[in-house]
């Protein structure tokens, strides 16, 4: 069986998160959505990040949602050695996907990783977007799945008419 890890903080997941989650299970026969616990400048805590990608996954038979709260190399090699899978937007994720993969991979010389590009429509979003957005009254319906809009709205508030 092929098994990809497919980390970040999904803080929260949108909907070029889940794309990614998609174009991934073409690949391998199973994906593991690896939430980070702690990391710098997180909003929402993890116990909800991991609930949000559950409930924006749960359409998807193959995909295992886990927490994890160590480096990624360790958490990698907690999993038998997947590849991991990251999403790359725009040059600016390139220049910081290539710094973390060289750096992981001096960790352990057999670190794997794949770039996938998202669809046109998500090459622009990002996180921290929807949580501006819906922060300030915007809605994010057309970001983000139907749990986590309703996630932010009860966070935020609903969006302004």
């Amino acid at each position: 069986m092929r098994h990809a890890l497919y980390p970040g903080t999904f803080d929260p997941i949108t909907l070029g998160h889940l794309d990614i989650i998609e174009r991934s299970l073409r690949i391998f026969d199973e994906v593991v959505v690896s939430v980070a616990d702690t990391r710098p400048g997180v909003v929402f805590p993890v116990e909800d990040r991991v609930r949000l990608v559950e409930a924006a996954t749960k359409h998807l038979d193959r995909v295992r949602v886990v927490s994890f709260r160590a480096l990624l190399v360790h958490h990698w090699e907690s999993l038998g050695k997947p590849t991991v899978v990251r999403g790359l937007r725009a040059v600016q994720d390139f220049e910081a996907e290539f710094a973390m993969a060289l750096g992981n991979r001096r960790l352990a010389d057999d670190f794997e990783i794949i770039f996938l590009m998202p669809r046109n429509d998500f090459v622009f979003l990002s996180a921290s977007i929807v949580r501006e957005v819906a922060r300030w009254g915007g809605d994010v319906s057309s970001m983000v799945s139907p749990p986590v809009a309703e996630y932010l709205a009860t966070r935020y508030g609903p969006p302004a008419k």
